[in-house]
């Protein structure tokens, strides 16, 4: 496929499906200035994944030491 074929193909598939940016600009931190929406989108993101990662590590902490704790030595 020439350059050519593939930019006017990119360029129908975009027409057709309304993408207007990349979709990772909301996923990750960038160097380009966002719009407020995408930093707000941006920083609930975080924090949701924030929350589920303590969420998992606290469940991992909280098993580990009562297998610890209910385990006698010898046992």
């Amino acid at each position: 496929m020439y350059r050519e074929e593939h930019e006017a193909a990119v360029a129908a598939f975009i027409r057709s499906n309304g993408i207007t940016r990349c979709p990772t600009a909301c996923a990750l931190p960038t160097q380009a200035s966002p719009s407020p929406a995408d930093r707000i989108a941006l920083q609930r993101y975080a924090a949701r994944r924030n929350q589920s990662r303590k969420r998992q590590l606290g469940g991992r902490d909280r098993s580990f030491w009562a297998a610890k704790v209910l385990a006698g030595p010898g046992e």
